[in-house]
């Protein structure tokens, strides 16, 4: 393929986590095919149960099967919305909370198909942007580094972009050596505490002092803070705490998004 036209592709940030959006599709076809049948008249979307003598219980299943149904349909909609139209606009408004001059070293904590990467070296005139990642595909769709290199030829950055293979709990830099640091929805794949805790403090190393960071994720933002603080930063959270509450609620807790604004304090401070 030649420069020309995969500079004429658009950008394709991927899906994210396409196997919770498979399983909610499934989900949904499910309740529906639960409803469903009972509506055509194959079984009357009833079930009934004796726990004791004397007690029945009658469960209508064909009415939760559609409410369970049209719920995972809504959350799986949602969740390609926002992979497709919905991070990028989020993307700006995140990195509207650094104040550029355009000669920054930036890194992207797990930067997958390089959405913070290449909306960053967009804001670059003599500055870099490196991205760091172990392209799990189970994490986004098709998630490897030449993706990451495509989308920064679709917009315009290929010459302000690097990408390499690295684990952000060792990242292969030397203290010190970026202005800014990037991460949108990437440390909370890290399973274990104390493995997110190791990637907090490696990036709190790279940073240069007066370096800045903003930290995007769905859970754990207050190890996270704590972290930073622990590592010589201050941070302050920014964005919408009623969105916040609002998907804890709707999720039962498993998303808690929030947003973290760092700085790392000058030498001595």
């Amino acid at each position: 393929m030649s420069e020309a036209t995969a500079a004429a592709k658009p950008p394709d940030y991927g899906l994210d986590a396409p196997g919770v959006v498979r399983n909610l599709v499934l989900a949904a076809a499910a309740g529906g095919a639960l409803w469903g049948s009972a509506a055509l008249g194959f079984w009357s979307g009833r079930l009934a149960f004796s726990p004791r003598a004397g007690t029945e219980i009658r469960l209508t299943f064909s009415t939760c099967g559609l409410w369970i149904g049209l719920g995972c349909a809504l959350m799986a909609l949602w969740m390609v919305w926002e992979s497709k139209v919905g991070k990028v606009r989020r993307r700006e408004r995140l990195l509207d909370a650094i104040a550029w001059s355009g000669t920054e070293r930036v890194l992207d904590v797990g930067c997958g198909r390089g959405l913070m990467l290449i909306g960053a070296a967009k804001r670059l005139t003599a500055g870099k942007a490196t991205g760091i990642d172990i392209w799990q595909a189970e994490d986004l769709s098709g998630n490897k580094p030449e993706a990451a290199l495509a989308n920064a030829r679709a917009e315009g950055v290929a010459e302000r972009v690097d990408v390499q293979t690295a684990d952000m709990r060792k990242i292969p830099f030397p203290d010190g050596t970026f202005d800014v640091a990037l991460s949108s929805a990437a440390i909370h794949n890290l399973y274990v505490a104390g493995d997110r805790a190791r990637a907090i403090a490696e990036v709190a190393r790279v940073l240069k002092p007066g370096g800045r960071a903003v930290i995007d994720d769905i859970r754990h933002l207050r190890q996270y803070t704590a972290a930073f603080e622990q590592h010589g930063c201050e941070v302050r959270a920014i964005g919408s705490r009623a969105l916040a509450v609002v998907l804890a609620l709707l999720t039962f807790g498993s998303l808690v998004p929030g947003t973290l604004l760092v700085t790392k304090r000058a030498s001595g401070a």
